[in-house]
């Protein structure tokens, strides 16, 4: 399935998890730091950045998370295998052309940008970049909805 997405958000839900995506409006380099590195990916206009809630939560602190990384270009935080802190991720981040949702990695351990931690109902989905939008394999029986792009105004 291929659905339509600009400059805002598409929003797939399960019954008690969700993902946010959303395009790369310009492009700009990530950085994405572990213990030991410190790697960088370039993202193109277009690329996806996806938010996983493998256990729900606000959808705002997912647009809120989500415009961290393409707006403001936050760096990722990779956390080691075992690290006690990932269990209380509740929300962990992708970015690239292409990204597989997987229950069984841990969440925030994996700098491979094309694995993302989600919950079982969303295993095995695939995100793929698109001319305009994105690409959707898979969760045909989640629901999919557009939503309109958080603006962040700045003070006067």
């Amino acid at each position: 399935m291929i659905a339509p997405l600009y400059d805002g958000y598409l929003c797939i839900r399960s019954e008690q998890s969700f993902l946010l995506i959303g395009r790369v409006l310009s492009p700009f380099h990530l950085f994405i730091e572990t213990i030991d590195d410190e790697y960088c990916q370039y993202l193109e206009e277009g690329d996806l950045v996806v938010v996983s809630a493998p256990e729900g939560g606000e959808v705002m602190q997912a647009m809120i998370l989500l415009e961290l990384i393409r707006e403001y270009h936050a760096p990722l935080v990779v956390l080691p295998k075992g690290h006690p802190g990932s269990k209380r991720l509740s929300m962990v981040v992708s970015a690239g052309d292409y990204i597989e949702l997987n229950c069984s990695i841990q969440r925030g351990t994996h700098p491979e940008q094309h694995l993302l931690c989600g919950s079982e109902e969303m295993a095995g989905l695939v995100l793929k970049r698109y001319e305009k939008g994105v690409e959707i394999n898979g969760g045909d029986h989640l629901s999919i909805q557009s939503l309109d792009r958080m603006i962040i105004a700045p003070l006067p």
